[in-house]
């Protein structure tokens, strides 16, 4: 007779799993951007998305 295994912690560490990966995901996004390359990135971007309208 096959064994049935119970599951029922599997969603919760998946989402504990994602809310640590988008944690650090958001950590490592907020110290290059809080940087001087991120305020150098954000001006070309914007500056391109300006010329780009016609705007600059």
């Amino acid at each position: 007779m096959p064994q049935i295994h119970d599951q029922r912690g599997v969603t919760t560490a998946e989402y504990a799993v994602a809310t640590a990966a988008g944690a650090g995901f958001a950590g490592l996004l907020y110290k290059m951007l809080s940087g001087g390359f991120g305020n150098q990135l954000l001006t070309t971007l914007f500056g391109h998305v300006l010329g780009l309208l016609g705007l600059q």
